[in-house]
Formats: structure tokens, sequence, C-alpha cells
């Protein structure tokens, strides 16, 4: 036999009388009451209820009954003094009895929720179907044969068949103006009205609010369909137009009922939605949610109305283009959210779970004493019952009450940070003035013109491309496309960036979600777009790497690159854990992702061009490293960098510039050529992934005619020997850059004393100027502009470097402060020692970042090195746009500004 929990001693002689003492199936259920909320007034309850029903009901024989008498005695005491009055209802719903029929239905619907039979799902569905039915009946009996047709539409929770345990009925009353007069049908709503509020005993049948009407409490209570579709049109608010959202025929005549949603359907789903329209419904849910109590689990932040106003605005504003949205039950719709990327789907789960735990909880609030309320019970111990309605039970870690609040804080913070992602979306206002209908081909090409595409016609077709098919993301897509269209305009080259988002959404595992990131951060959207209209080169990778698109809108990881440490151990780890033979591969993605990083936050001007020679320098410097470890070369080998890869000021264009050297000691020839050619496959093979970077060793001794490598004994034989006065000038860019770092710095200390002589000869100096004479002679490749080169023009890259270069072998000898390999360091340190002037180091360093630059941008416009400006007035154009210029004309009056000066110095400088 169970045992009996310590009831009060008159409980337990009434409950001994009754034979439920003597039972186990009465012994449970008493127990499982006392477990619950409110104990002693629970089995109390049970037991007058047990004594009002007596022999009539065999109680202990239903087990639905009695496991939903069990949960309603300790949630309910308001509804268990009506069944104790009426024990019937709770076995049957009875037949002309509005109200015994609404609180049969509750008694079922709560004591299976209470018991986890249900969901609130189910259980809010339930209560809209009684409704209707008990609607319709009164309809019924309140028309008489000579009215108007009359129909009822269900508004609010009711509209979207969730309607709570114990609040208002919406609803608004509609007649067929051409079949009766206003009188009649407002007669007749009257007497609906009158008695679904009138009190009795049990109070109203329903609680029902004709508020939401036109004109609200002034208005009258039904209107012709006419009168209706006249105010809409005239003078509705925006809030009465979210109300509609949720409308549906509930009750009267179908004809009429299914006449007023097209109604609503035409002045709901409008062409555009004035953006002041959105923010007047922000402005309301301030006001709600600032006269709200904290203790509001409707409208104070984080409550239900945070749900439902996130997804019923962007219902409003995409629902125009996707009828999939229009629905009206709140999860049904963030179920359509998620399926059409309007809503992340973790998100819309997450909102959903919150959504049914906050409902739960209002309902059983409202089931306390069937009172209209959303407040969390004040006192410690009404919130207490509240958490043993809910299914908390004290344990180990926590009571259930702490269990309880510490749900609801999670669920309130949840809801409020969702709620704010979505209802104050930024692109909301655009998508609501954008119009539904889109572009015809002939709007569409005048709009591609006016925003400044050239090839139209392509801009068209790729334009609807981008837009075809009738999948739910196609409609995103046509609702982002105005958008992206405006973005791409403020590029430099709007075509080439609509005809690379075309290949970068068919390429995109995914496409999808490139949709929906663009629709969820325009700051994403802005960048790449402007990104795919500035550079080809771009372009390509991002459609290899499109996991990289997502993260433009942290700048942060845009501006804060790694420094070569961590570079390389990031590298080294990802070729460990791979087979050497996909080495090639592992190489050359990071040579992408680090040149698409540089680029991006170049072309977004988030740094400036020193920062990107830098950062080049360091992905190279980091890749042959690790690449230099791969093919052995880590003992007994050392890689040399020279040139600008040496000077640490690299551009998109350049070339690794090496030496190997090696220590004859313990490797010989073959054994080092090897290992250079290890190297180079892993690095500029040809293949399928492209170049990481293409290694050019032309600047050892005796150039492509000598041998590949050489040992530190041999190359200090050469340089002894046969080196030209050129050779020593190169080797003021070497520095160490990969391999044994032991060999490298004997290496850097061997050739000090060949570059750096205490007294520079006027024969070398002769020599190094009879070289720059046969550099400025050199042809301009063919189709480059030889008066506006950026390389090899006066005052461009050539000038400057060959004057810094002489002054620090002229004066370096002497002052080891000279001795740097940066060009820019180097000017720097001339001008702080006297040799130039710090008016002439600032001119000829502008001159030499403005070539820089300028030439960084052309490559990435074009895909491939270009070191001249652009002959073609177009493609200058798009170059000084990219380069923030808003006249064309200026960019080539900066050129000549800036290399005049650098040209002048030059001349006064390097020629004596």
């Amino acid at each position: 036999m169970t045992r009996v929990p310590p009831l009060p001693d008159d409980v337990r002689r009434r409950l001994d009388e009754a034979g439920w003492l003597n039972d186990d199936r009465g012994l449970a259920a008493i127990k499982a009451v006392w477990a619950g909320p409110d104990p002693t007034g629970a089995v109390e309850r049970l037991t007058a209820f047990i004594e009002a029903a007596g022999k009539d009901f065999p109680l202990l024989d239903d087990q639905d009954a009695l496991r939903r008498l069990t949960h309603l005695s300790g949630a309910s005491r308001e509804l268990m003094r009506q069944l104790t009055r009426h024990p019937a209802w709770l076995f049957e719903e009875p037949v002309g009895d509005a109200v015994g029929r609404v609180r049969a239905t509750l008694a079922r619907v709560a004591g299976d929720d209470l018991a986890g039979f249900i969901d609130v799902d189910t259980g809010g569905a339930i209560l809209s179907g009684m409704a209707d039915e008990v609607v319709a009946a009164l309809v019924a009996e309140a028309s008489r044969p000579t009215d108007p047709a009359l129909a009822v539409m269900a508004m609010g929770k009711w509209g979207g068949r969730e309607l709570n345990y114990w609040s208002d009925i919406d609803l608004v009353f509609v007649f067929d103006g051409e079949s009766g007069d206003a009188a009649a049908a407002n007669r007749a709503a009257g007497a609906v009205m009158r008695r679904l509020t009138e009190r009795g005993p049990d109070g109203p049948v329903l609680r029902a609010d004709a508020d939401l009407r036109p004109e609200g409490t002034r208005g009258p209570l039904a209107r012709s369909l006419n009168a209706y579709r006249t105010y809409y049109e005239r003078w509705a608010e925006p809030w009465e137009f979210q109300a509609l959202l949720k409308v549906r025929h509930a009750a009267g005549d179908d004809e009429v009922g299914q006449r007023f949603l097209s109604l609503v359907s035409d002045v709901l789903w409008p062409e555009t939605i004035n953006p002041d329209s959105i923010r007047s419904l922000r402005t309301l849910k301030a006001r709600v949610e600032d006269d709200a109590a904290p203790g509001d689990l409707k409208r104070a932040p984080g409550g239900i109305r945070d749900i439902e106003f996130a997804v019923q605005m962007l219902q409003l504003v995409h629902g125009r283009f996707d009828p999939d949205l229009r629905q009206t039950s709140t999860l049904a719709l963030l179920q359509a959210l998620a399926d059409g990327g309007y809503v992340h789907a973790d998100d819309a789960s997450t909102l959903a779970g919150a959504y049914r735990w906050l409902r739960s909880a209002e309902h059983r609030i409202q089931l306390w004493d069937l009172r209209p309320t959303h407040l969390l019970p004040p006192d410690p111990d009404g919130r207490e019952r509240l958490a043993r309605a809910m299914g908390y039970r004290d344990t180990a870690a926590a009571t259930a009450l702490g269990a309880f609040e510490a749900d609801l804080l999670k669920n309130r913070s949840t809801v409020r940070r969702i709620h704010e992602d979505l209802y104050f979306r930024p692109l909301l206002e655009a998508f609501a003035a954008s119009p539904v209908t889109g572009l015809s081909r002939e709007g569409a090409e005048l709009r591609l013109t006016a925003l400044g595409f050239r090839d139209v016609t392509r801009a068209v077709r790729t334009f609807q491309q981008l837009t075809s098919g009738l999948s739910r993301r196609s409609r995103l897509m046509q609702q982002m496309l105005p958008l992206i269209l405006d973005w791409l305009a403020d590029s430099p080259d709007p075509d080439l960036g609509l005809d690379q988002l075309r290949l970068l959404a068919a390429n995109m595992p995914d496409h999808a979600e490139l949709i929906t990131t663009l629709h969820d951060r325009p700051v994403v959207g802005r960048r790449l777009t402007y990104l795919l209209g500035s550079s080809r080169l771009l372009g390509r990778y991002l459609d290899r790497i499109p996991e990289f698109v997502p993260r433009l809108d942290d700048e942060q990881a845009l501006v804060d690159l790694q420094d070569r440490r961590e570079l390389e151990s990031r590298l080294r780890r990802r070729l460990e854990a791979r087979p050497v033979e996909e080495g090639v591969g592992t190489l050359r993605r990071f040579a992408r992702r680090q040149l698409l990083r540089v680029a991006a936050r170049d072309l977004l001007d988030l740094a400036d061009v020193d920062a990107a020679m830098e950062d080049l320098t360091t992905a190279a410097d980091a890749a042959v490293s690790a690449a230099a470890s791969l093919a052995g070369a880590d003992e007994a080998m050392s890689i040399i960098a020279m040139g600008r890869w040496g000077g640490g000021e690299l551009s998109y264009a350049s070339d690794l510039d090496l030496l190997y050297v090696f220590d004859d000691a313990r490797l010989d020839a073959d054994a080092a050529f090897a290992i250079a050619g290890r190297l180079r496959d892993l690095l500029s093979r040809p293949a399928a992934d492209g170049l990481a970077w293409e290694l050019d060793a032309d600047l050892r001794p005796e150039g492509r005619s000598g041998p590949l490598v050489r040992s530190l004994a041999s190359y200090q034989a050469y340089y002894e020997r046969w080196a030209e006065t050129w050779e020593f000038q190169s080797l003021i860019k070497a520095r160490l850059a990969a391999g044994e770092e032991a060999l490298g710095e004997a290496f850097i200390e061997m050739i000090g004393p060949f570059v750096w002589r205490d007294s520079f000869p006027a024969s070398a100096a002769t020599e190094v100027r009879q070289m720059k004479a046969r550099v400025e002679k050199q042809r301009v490749p063919l189709g480059e502009d030889p008066d506006f080169h950026l390389k090899l023009g006066p005052g461009g890259l050539v000038d400057v470097e060959f004057l810094v270069q002489l002054l620090q072998m002229m004066h370096g000898g002497e002052q080891p402060q000279l001795r740097v390999t940066s060009t820019l360091g180097a000017l720097n340190r001339l001008a702080d020692l006297g040799w130039l002037e710090a008016g002439e180091a600032a001119d000829l360093a502008a001159a030499y970042r403005f070539c820089s630059h300028v030439r960084n941008r052309l490559y990435l416009q074009a895909g491939r090195p270009i070191d001249s400006l652009p002959r073609d007035p177009a493609d200058e154009w798009r170059l000084a746009l990219s380069l923030g210029y808003s006249r064309r004309g200026d960019l080539r009056e900066d050129y000549r500004r800036l290399t005049r000066r650098a040209r002048r110095i030059v001349e006064d400088r390097f020629y004596p």
C-alpha cells in the first residue's frame, strides 16, 4: 500500500470516507497532488471535487479525468471551484451550455498540458477551434433571415489559432453592404458580443474584444466590406496593418469572410511600404515596453511581444514578395522565415523554444484565477507555485524556484538579443521601400544605366540569372538585388562586380548562405560588392575562399593581421597534419588567404601602402620558411631574401628574389640543388591551385648562367674576384629569410665588407650612374605609357631606389645606421644623418609610396602586373575611383606633381 502523505486531519477523514485512502489509484493521485504546486490547497480542492462528484462519476476508473484533475488541483483554484460546482465538465462537453463547453474544453486542454500530453501549440489550436464553434453558434442564434450576411474575423492570438487559457478573443464583424443595412448588422454583432461577455456565476462565456476594429471603441461594431476597404486604404495606421497579419475567418458567412480576406491581402501587401511606417511601429513597441512592469511576461523586454513583433516586422516587409510568409501562427511564421533564409535556423529554433516556454508560463499564471494577466506572481509563494506548475522540482543542484528563475532569465535574455538583431535590422526600411513587382527588362536597363553600368545588356542578363527560379532563396535575392545594385554602383567597376557576384553565388557550396549573409549583415554586403567591383583578382580568390565573406564586417580581424611567428606556426601545423604530397595545395591556399586579407584591407582603405607591403612580406617569409623546412633546408642551407622581398616592401605582383647558400662541409652541391628544386616545386611549380609565389634567383653570381646554389666559400670567392658594382648594390637588400640561421647570418656578415666600404670609390659611383642611365634607356614594354610609367618613369620607383642605394653605399661604410634593407627606412636614416634634407626625403618617400600604391591597385584591378597609368579613359577612371579620386584628371595631376619633385631631387643628388 502506498504511504499516505501528512494530510490535514479533516482532509484525511473525508478522503477515507470517499474510499480513496484504501485504493492504490487514489493514493497515487493524492501523493502526486501533495508533491505539486500548493500542496495543502490542492488536496483540499481535490477533496471537495471528489465529494461533489459523488458516486455519479467513477473518477478512479477514468484515468484521463483522474490525470487532469490531479494536475488542475494544484494549478487552478478558480477552475477547480467551477468544476466542483459542475463535475460533469471534467468528463464531457455540455451541449447547449456555452460556458460549460468553454470550461470543459479548458479543463481538458489545461490538464493534458500540465501532464505533458500536449504542447502549447496543440492546446492553443484546440481552444481556438472551440472558440470558433461557440462564436459560430452565437452568430447563428443572433442572426435573422432578413439580416445582411455577417462574418466574424478572428484577430490576435485567436486569429493565429494560439489562444491563451484565459485571455480576450480579438474579433471584428464584417457584413455584405449590398445585402442589408448597417443597423441590422450592428444589432446582430451587438447581440453576439453581449452573449459572449455577459457574466454569470461562472463568469463570461469568453472574454471578447472588438477594439481592433477601425476607430476602435468610437467606430461601429460592424462595417461593410467597402467601408473596411475605404478605411484601410485611406486612414489606417501602421499598427492596424500589423494587426491584420493574424486575421482569419472564424465564424459566420463564409463568402463574406473570404472576401474580407481578399480585401486584407490587397491592402496588407502593397507595392511598397513607407519606411516611416517601420519606424512608427518601432516607436509604438518602445512605448508599450516602457509602460510594462518588469514581471510582465508579455510586454517587458525579452517577453512574448519581442518575439511576435520581430517576426511580424519581417513578415510585413518580406511577405509582400514571399507568399509563404503569410502565416497567422507565430510558430508557423518562424518556421517559414527560417525556411526562406530570413532568419537563421538556429535563431528561429531558439525563439520557438522560448516562445513555447513563455506561453506555458503565461498560461499557468492565467490558469490560477482565470484572469487575463501576464504578470509573474509578486510573492515568493506564488512564484514557487508557478515554478512547480511548470514542472520544476527541487533537486540537489537547485530548488524548483531557482531552476525556474534561471530558465526565465536565460529565455528572456536570448529573446531580447535575437529580437534586437531582427527588429532593428538596418536594411528593413530599404526592403520596405523596394517595389514588389521588380523591374521589367526596360526598367532594369534604365536603372542599370543610371547606376553607371556600361554593358547594360550583359548586366540585365546577369540580373535575370541571379533572380531566376521560384525558390524562396531566389525570392530573397529578388528583394536584395536592388540594394546590391546600389552598392555595386559605389564600386569602381559595377559591371565587373555584378558578373563576379553571379559567379560567386553560382560556385559557392551553399549560395543560399551567401544571400542570407548579405540580407542579415549589410556591412558584409557593401564591402563584398565593393571588392567584387574593384578587383578581378579578388573575385577569383573569393570564389575559392567563400568562408572569408562572412568575416568582412569584422574590422578588427581585417586590420590586425598576424605576425610572422603566428602565421608560420599555424602553417607548419597544417603542413605537419597532412601528407607531404599535399603540401603544394596547403601552401597555395595559405598564399591566397593572406593575399586576400591584405588586399581586402587595402581596397577598403583600412590600411596604407606601408602596411600592405609589410604584410605581404610577412606572409612570404612565413611561407618560404615553412616550405624550406618541408624541402629539407633547415640544416646546412639558407635562403637569402633579395630585392623588394629583402627590403620588406613586396607588392602584389612581386616575385621573390632570393639566393641559395649551403654549407659544403655538411651538404654537397647536388643535394643542395635538389633542396632548392623541391622548394621551387612547393611554391612556384604550375599546378591546379596556381602559384604561391614565383621564385627568382637571377641575382645570383653569373645570373642564369651560374649555378643555382653556391656554398658560402664560393660566394665569397666570386665577390672577391669577379663581382661587379651592381651586384654589391643588389646585396644592400640581402637578409636571411629561411633555413639555417647561423649559416644565413654568416652570409650576411661575409658580404658586409663588399657592400659597405670605408671609402666608396668614385669609379664605383660612376658605375652605378652608368647602370642607371642604361636602365633609363630601356624600352618601356609595349602598351604601357612611357610618360606615366610608375616603375621606370622619371621620379618613379627606380629613380628613388637608385638614389637611395647610391647614398647608402657612399656613406654606409662609415655610418652603420644606413645599413638597412628598406628603401623607406633608408630615406629616414639619410635625412637623420644629413645626407638628404628632411623635405627631400619626404618628397622621395611620397613618390615612392604613391607609385607603389597605384601599381598595387592596378594589379588588383586587372589581376596581372601593370606598371603605367592606363591610356584608356574608362580604365583610368576606374583606377581613379578605386584610389578615392572624384575626378579622373586628379590622378595624373598627382602623378606629375609627386614624380616631378622626386625627379628634381634625383637629378640634384644622383648626378655630380
